[in-house]
C-alpha cells in the first residue's frame, strides 16, 4: 500500500445518507478477483444513465469538483460487507473519506485497502460540506499522525485504531506489518525452539 501521512487536497462533496456499497459499486461488478478496474465503475448506477451515456447532473462528473477526498452524508458504507467498495473507491483515487458515521464492516475493509474513514459530529460534516460545495477549490489538510482535519472553518480532530494508524503510515497491510516483523519472530522462534 501506499504510505499514507498527509494529504492536502481539494474535496468532492457527496452530501447523500445511507451510501450502501451496492450504490458505491454495483453487484454486477463483482465477478473480477483483484482490484484491478474497479475505480471505473465507482458509484456506478449514479455516474451514467441505462442507456451509458453520464448524467450530467451527479458530483462525480462535475469538473467543478475535484479531489481525493470524498465527503459523504451519514451513514457511509452501509448495507453488505464487500471489499470490493472498498477498492472501487481507491481505484478511482480516493484516500479519505469524511462522513458522521460509517459502517464497521466498510470502515475495516477502507482501512485495510489504504482509505482513511475519519468520522466527524453531524455539525462539522455540514459545514464542510457546505465548504466544499459552495468553494470546490478550497483545501482541506489530513495529518494522519496528528489525527486532525484542518480547514478554513475549523479543525477537528479523529480517532483511529492505534495498530490501522501505523499501518497507513508505514503502507503496510496485514501480510506487510507481519514480514516487518520477521526478525523478531525468527528470534523469538529461535528461543523457543531451545
Amino acid at each position: 500500500m501506499e504510505k499514507f501521512v498527509k494529504l492536502i487536497d481539494t474535496a468532492v462533496p457527496l452530501p447523500t445518507e445511507n451510501i450502501d456499497t451496492d450504490q458505491i459499486i454495483p453487484a454486477r461488478f463483482l465477478k473480477a478477483t483483484d482490484k484491478e478496474g474497479f475505480g471505473d465503475n465507482v458509484f456506478r448506477d449514479w455516474r451514467f444513465h441505462k442507456d451509458g451515456s453520464t448524467n450530467q447532473d451527479f458530483v462525480l462528473n462535475n469538473t467543478t469538483f475535484k479531489g481525493s477526498i470524498l465527503i459523504a452524508g451519514d451513514n457511509f458504507g452501509c448495507g453488505s460487507s464487500r471489499e470490493h467498495a472498498a477498492w472501487a473507491l481507491y481505484g478511482y483515487g480516493f484516500k479519505v473519506i469524511i462522513s458522521s458515521f460509517f459502517a464497521d464492516i466498510f470502515k475495516g475493509n477502507a482501512l485495510n485497502n489504504g482509505i482513511l474513514p475519519i468520522q466527524v459530529n453531524e455539525e462539522f460534516l455540514k459545514k464542510i460540506l457546505n465548504l466544499t460545495t459552495t468553494k470546490p477549490n478550497t483545501t482541506l489538510e489530513i495529518d494522519l499522525e496528528a489525527q486532525i482535519v484542518r480547514t478554513p472553518v475549523g479543525d477537528v480532530t479523529f480517532e483511529i485504531d492505534p495498530y490501522k494508524k501505523m499501518c497507513l503510515i508505514n503502507g503496510y497491510d496485514d501480510i506487510d506489518f507481519l514480514v516487518s516483523k520477521k526478525q523478531e519472530i525468527e528470534k523469538f522462534e529461535a528461543v523457543s525452539i531451545v
